[in-house]
């Protein structure tokens, strides 16, 4: 595939109220692309907006949950509405659920697979036919490197990322011939309140978690939010099928690859200083 021309394109982020979704919501405007910016958090959203008018392009606000499946099929017709046209999609929106699996209720876990996969999944499905159309296109959806390697504790967040990959994966495969590409992105150690802000299951203990979160921030959350984006939006004009970025990523997938079995073992040398920390 060619290049893919941003600076006449039109983008959906989903997450663009904070974290990764602002900042590759914020390197795709200064790029020259148009945004339709989706989020929950009405505010957030209103400051990601200010600020991607003020790099001079053209924006549009929406205010929704994508765990909602009414409204995500009902965003294409607004998005079009405004735009005319959509050739960027980047399914952002997560969240997080700290707690071993005896500890975690199934509604717990059903809430971040709402969020998590079924969200990207319906918002891909209501963009596709519009991305099919521009005839030049591009899906970016964020896994992480838990989508990769799954570390105890993180069973229900691992599961969404594995099955983010999985389907991501399969969607390229399906595109191929189409104009439309398909990146998948496992991002590692990113300075974001994901992780500190993640719900804590019903059943775990409240202050043990929040000291293994604080440690795990500590150590790993190194890499800014805004090197992301950018590396997000080289991967999208690119049309990369792959990114690995932000700290441990690679050594992360390096060590999955060599062990694929027993990565835990090293992996859990690191957790339990953390758990010590």
């Amino acid at each position: 595939m060619t290049r893919l021309g941003l600076a006449s394109g039109v983008a959906v982020v989903t997450g663009a109220a904070s974290g990764i979704g602002r900042a590759t919501a914020l390197a795709l405007a200064r790029r020259g692309c148009a945004l339709a910016l989706v989020d929950r958090d009405a505010d957030g959203l209103r400051a990601t907006a200010d600020t991607a008018r003020d790099l001079g392009v053209a924006v549009s606000e929406h205010v929704l949950d994508v765990a909602e499946a009414g409204a995500v099929a009902a965003l294409p017709d607004s998005v079009m509405a405004e735009h005319g046209r959509v050739s960027v999609l980047v399914n952002a929106a997560g969240v997080a659920l700290a707690g071993r699996v005896e500890e975690v209720s199934m509604d717990e876990v059903r809430w971040l697979m709402e969020i998590n996969f079924f969200g990207l999944v319906g918002l891909t499905k209501a963009f596709l036919p519009h991305l099919r159309a521009a005839g030049e296109a591009q899906i970016a959806n964020l896994s992480s490197l838990f989508g990769i390697i799954a570390p105890a504790e993180q069973a229900a967040y691992a599961a969404s990322k594995f099955a983010v990959r999985g389907f991501s994966e399969a969607l390229r495969h399906e595109l191929e011939g189409t104009g439309v590409g398909v990146t998948v992105v496992h991002p590692g150690g990113v300075a974001t309140a994901i992780s500190t802000s993640a719900r804590v299951a019903a059943g775990a203990d409240a202050d043990e978690v929040a000291r293994k979160q604080a440690a795990f921030e500590r150590q790993f959350l190194r890499t800014p939010p805004e090197a992301v984006g950018e590396a997000i939006a080289d991967a999208i004009e690119k049309r990369s099928p792959r990114l690995l970025v932000a700290s441990g990523a690679r050594s992360g997938a390096l060590l999955q690859r060599l062990m694929p079995v027993r990565y835990w073992r090293v992996l859990r040398k690191g957790a339990d200083r953390l758990g010590r920390g």
